[in-house]
């Protein structure tokens, strides 16, 4: 799935991944930042923690263990990490997310 021609003008985040694993765009305010993800290749995201999340996958999918609860999240799927909770994923190939994170901070903006 590709995402509207118009995010390529949004600033991607500077995430410690290659960007032939996964592209971003992101939206920042004083309030949060929310952030497009799409994977493209398969990714094992290792546990972390932070401010409070949430995400919904618009295409593909992610295995995602929040706290010691692992489930599959697919189209249409919304997940809710509390602030401060471990989480980890193993997301694939051609996955498309949306995740909103509460710290505006949580990635810093790439410098263009």
């Amino acid at each position: 799935m590709n995402l509207p021609s118009f995010f390529e003008s949004m600033p991607a985040l500077d995430v410690p991944f290659p960007e032939d694993v996964v592209t971003t765009h992101a939206v920042r305010s004083d309030a949060g930042l929310v952030a497009f993800f799409r994977f493209h290749k398969d990714m094992d995201l290792p546990r972390h923690a932070h401010g409070a999340q949430w995400g919904t996958v618009i295409a593909g999918e992610i295995v995602f263990t929040i706290g010691d609860e692992t489930r599959t999240y697919g189209p249409g799927d919304s997940y809710d990490i509390p602030a401060g909770v471990e989480h980890g994923a193993k997301i694939r190939a051609g996955t498309v997310a949306v995740d909103v994170f509460a710290e505006a901070d949580c990635y810093p903006l790439k410098a263009r």
